[in-house]
């Protein structure tokens, strides 16, 4: 693991902050992090919205699919207690109030925008999303993962200059050809991944490996003799000193 190793703060600081949430951010902001994972999915009235799961029990006081809720409705639903109580009325941010909140940072945040439509396909979820990014003149800061190998061609048939990451489970075999296939420049993997032949391979063709999810320490040093090139994590101050 290189010594500039960078450090991404997994849905926001989300192992102390309630996950996706502008509290979860500007926490992560606040401790110098590197840059921040966010996951991206469409309302029912097209808005760009910041929640992992395609239903909204797990992380909000509501019920039903993303997909099925206006932005007013989402909005109305308390995103923070869930956590704790200190986090009352916390809402589900939009990812341009995110992206317009980076904007207002002293320092050049990256944020890692991840598709989540490997279990529903959104309409025109990669266009909105791109066209977003170039509006607030971002293009240098953001970069586009998915599981979703379709959106990711997509991707760069839309705009070959945003940088995009391939998102994997494991030690696939045939990862490389995806990558190259797809036209990805990094890919975001597993710790076994970094750890293995395959990744050493990976970086020698010159992909960066950002590994997730990493939350102890053991986990972290397991990574030293890899050539990860940034640790997502949920508790990003643990490792920021390293």
């Amino acid at each position: 693991m290189s010594n500039k190793v960078e450090i991404f703060a997994h849905r926001g600081i989300s192992g102390l902050y309630p996950e996706n949430t502008m509290a979860a951010f500007k926490a992560a902001a606040e401790i110098g992090a590197h840059g921040i994972e966010l996951d991206v999915q469409i309302s029912q009235d097209g808005e760009l919205v910041i929640i992992h799961d395609e239903r909204i029990e797990r992380t909000t006081n509501g019920v039903g699919y993303v997909k099925d809720l206006t932005l007013n409705r989402l909005k109305q639903y308390d995103a923070g207690s869930w956590f704790h109580v200190d986090f009352q009325n916390e809402r589900i941010p939009t990812l341009n109030e995110v992206l317009e909140w980076v904007k207002t940072l002293s320092y050049k945040l990256i944020v890692n925008i991840e598709l989540k439509n490997d279990r529903i396909k959104y309409e025109n979820l990669e266009e909105k999303v791109v066209r977003l990014i170039h509006e607030l003149n971002l293009d240098q800061q953001c970069i586009i993962s998915s599981f979703n190998r379709d959106s990711l061609k997509k991707i760069y048939e839309i705009d070959q200059k945003i940088e995009t990451a391939l998102l994997f489970q494991g030690v696939p075999t045939d990862v490389l050809n995806i990558a190259k296939n797809l036209h990805v420049q990094a890919l975001h993997c597993e710790a076994v991944f970094a750890q293995s032949i395959l990744g050493r391979k990976a970086s020698l063709a010159g992909y960066p490996m950002r590994v997730y999810t990493i939350n102890t320490l053991e986990d972290f040093h397991s990574l030293e003799n890899t050539c990860a090139s940034v640790v997502m994590t949920d508790f990003p101050q643990m490792f920021l000193s390293f």
